[in-house]
């Protein structure tokens, strides 16, 4: 049935038949893994100048340069923010970014710029987005410039986002696999 499908059936017989140095090897090797991938982010955080160098665009608004699902992939960089780019930013105190083109800037002088963003497919600018009483960005709430994509590739994070029992699952399976595969 589906349990063969998937190969579950002989993980789990694989699994059972363990002693514990082998179950302890195999959960070093998990715990390498997480780490190595975690290693990796933070890597591309720095290279990237970027919190977050890597999102999932999560609407419509920016149709048509992204669409929802495409991956964007982020670059700050110490060159100064200008009217067209397309940045991902973030509002204080709030957790999803948002990918929006900048719509005006304003040098304040000695580095502070103020900046206003809209999604190419919205028909009025973002400072509806803002917090209450915002009319502008800054530049230390953009996370950073879009410089690559790679479109729907984000559509399983946004099904896993929406179904968690699915993501629990897909993620039990896979440790299951890492914990029992064979060397």
């Amino acid at each position: 049935g589906l349990m063969d499908a998937l190969g579950l059936t002989e993980a789990y017989t694989s699994f059972v038949g363990m002693d514990r140095r082998q179950f302890a090897h195999q959960v070093l090797n998990l715990a390498m893994i997480v780490c190595s991938a975690i290693m990796i982010w933070k890597g591309l955080c720095v290279v990237s100048g970027s919190e977050s160098p890597v999102v999932v665009v999560l609407s419509g608004s920016m149709e048509p340069a992204f669409y929802r699902g495409d991956i964007l992939f982020l670059w700050m960089g110490a060159k100064q923010l200008h009217v067209g780019e397309i940045v991902v930013f973030k509002v204080k105190g709030r957790d999803i970014p948002i990918v929006h083109r900048i719509l005006e800037t304003h040098d304040q002088g000695e580095g502070q710029l103020e900046i206003l963003t809209k999604g190419d497919n919205n028909p009025i600018d973002d400072r509806g987005l803002y917090l209450p009483g915002q009319l502008w960005l800054e530049k230390e709430d953009v996370l950073g410039r879009a410089k690559a994509f790679l479109p729907y590739v984000g559509m399983v994070t946004i099904q896993l986002t929406d179904h968690p029992n699915l993501k629990y699952a897909l993620v039990g399976i896979m440790g299951m696999f890492v914990i029992t595969a064979k060397e």
